[in-house]
C-alpha cells in the first residue's frame, strides 16, 4: 500500500491509496462521518479497475489529520476486540 498526500489544509485532507480497495476504505469513511467534528467524508476511484483510491475528508475543527488517526485507531480496537472474541466463541465450541 502506498499513500500519497494530495491536500491537508487546516479543515481539509485528500489522500490518495494504492494498492487498497473499499474494503478498507468504506469501514473509515464510516467512522468518520460518526465524528462530530467531521463535515464530509468520502472515498472515490477514477475507474472501477483502477489501482488507487482518494479519501476526502473535511472537518468543522479539529485537525483532519488528526481526526483521521483517531478513526483507524477506532478500528483498529473494534478488530482487536473482534478478534477476541471470535478466538473465545470458537474455542469453547470444540
Amino acid at each position: 500500500m502506498e499513500i500519497k498526500t494530495i491536500k491537508n489544509t487546516a479543515k481539509e485532507l485528500e489522500i490518495e491509496i494504492t494498492g487498497e480497495t473499499e474494503t478498507i476504505l468504506n469501514p473509515i469513511t464510516e467512522v468518520l462521518l460518526n465524528y462530530k467534528e467531521v463535515d464530509y467524508a468520502s472515498y472515490m476511484t477514477d475507474h472501477p479497475e483502477s489501482k488507487s483510491r482518494r479519501l476526502y475528508l473535511r472537518v468543522t475543527s479539529g485537525k483532519p489529520i488528526d481526526i483521521l488517526k483517531k478513526a483507524v485507531k477506532y478500528l483498529q480496537d473494534e478488530i482487536k476486540t473482534f478478534s477476541k472474541d471470535f478466538e473465545s466463541k470458537t474455542k469453547s465450541k470444540k
